[in-house]
């Protein structure tokens, strides 16, 4: 999200390189959110393409046997809160 905000903030207060929306420059302004969200986009999808790899692969989640004896005990044979 810093990330995001960021990139777009770029387009509203450059002023060095670049004019930003602030001084009236408002292509700045769009391409800064094109980008942006081209980027969020992009990180979504490969992002939800590896989780289905995942998925198929080795799976998400463990089972609901696990999830009750507790993830320390069944994953690592530890117990972490007494």
């Amino acid at each position: 999200m810093g990330g995001f905000w960021g990139a777009i903030a770029t387009g509203i207060f450059a002023s060095i390189n670049a004019k930003g929306l602030l001084l009236g420059n408002v292509q700045q302004f769009m391409a800064q959110i094109i980008c942006a969200c081209s980027t969020l986009v992009y990180a979504f999808v490969v992002t939800l393409i590896i989780a289905k790899i995942v998925d198929a692969a080795i799976g998400l989640r463990v089972s609901e046997e696990e999830e009750y004896v507790g993830l320390d005990i069944s994953q690592h044979g530890e117990v972490a809160y007494l």
